[in-house]
């Protein structure tokens, strides 16, 4: 038995150190160790490279060494955190390597080409859009109710500093992501059917009617709302927006010729929601009522 593991050994070693692999590596650690043959399907004694092994292949490496950028965003005082960048597989640069490794001889050692990929708000814009406030809208809840009040916190966070640009469409349900347990969303008071129960996430539809409101107080085009079966006591009637994750959205469109920035937060028992955007935005604000 010790042999035979022995053996086994010593074939692993030789086939990784065999000298027509191409060995490759990121960041001085190697991520993948290929040979030729398992890429290639030979074609009249020459290789020819198997567009789908070859695709997997690079789909897995792309997945191993893919850094996703970091967006510039405000802190709690109004400061900018710089972004950062990201970066993937220079897929056009390793096909040539990879094509000089296949109809060369012996191995090869790779360090993965990279493609940067900047952060999509960067400084520079965020400057720009947090100087005029175009709508905001204040609600408030019952601070002394744990499990809700924790989980309009982790909504609030979700959704502070989200960026939407010209033309682009934002989702609530996109942004917060389901909540779940695993998220640390906690049980809660929910409204089903008219009807009072208890649920994961209870409390973030005020999070989304408060974002509502901000939203329309800016004039922004509202594309899906809804309201609850029952009147809630933090919104006017008819000034709610339902949310689920397997049911109602809150989204809207950006229709102006700027981005805008959505700063959310909690104070105390408040729920405020702020929208921003650069001095030179054509907008058309709206008079909203609040709940006393």
């Amino acid at each position: 038995m010790r042999l035979a593991w022995i053996a086994g050994l010593l074939l692993m070693v030789h086939q990784m150190n065999t000298p027509d692999n191409l060995t490759i590596s990121h960041q001085g650690q190697t991520v993948a160790i290929v040979n030729r043959a398992d890429l290639t399907t030979p074609l009249f004694g020459v290789p020819i490279i198997d567009e789908n092994k070859y695709n997997q292949f690079i789909e897995t490496l792309n997945q191993k060494i893919y850094h996703e950028p970091v967006n510039a965003v405000l802190n709690d005082h109004g400061g900018i955190v710089p972004g950062e960048a990201g970066y993937k597989l220079y897929r056009k640069k390793f096909r040539e390597e990879f094509t000089s490794y296949l109809y060369a001889n012996g191995s090869k050692e790779l360090d993965v080409p990279l493609l940067p990929i900047n952060p999509k708000v960067d400084s520079e814009l965020l400057s720009h859009i947090r100087i005029q406030k175009i709508g905001q809208y204040v609600t408030y809840f019952n601070k002394n109710n744990k499990n809700r009040t924790h989980n309009i916190i982790l909504a609030v966070d979700a959704i502070n500093n989200s960026v939407v640009f010209p033309g682009e469409k934002f989702s609530f349900n996109q942004v917060v992501g389901k909540r779940t347990e695993s998220k640390g969303y906690m049980r809660a008071p929910v409204i089903v059917k008219g009807e009072m129960a208890e649920d994961i996430g209870g409390g973030i539809c005020q999070v989304s009617s408060t974002l509502f409101n901000a939203i329309d107080s800016a004039g922004v085009q509202i594309t899906q709302r809804y309201s609850h079966s029952k009147k809630v006591p933090y919104v006017p009637p008819g000034r709610d927006a339902t949310v689920s994750w397997y049911g109602p959205d809150f989204s809207f469109k950006n229709i102006y010729n700027q981005p805008i920035l959505i700063r959310a937060k909690t104070i105390g028992g408040m729920v405020v929601i702020g929208i921003y955007s650069s001095d030179v935005i054509n907008y058309k604000p709206r008079k909203i009522s609040s709940q006393n």
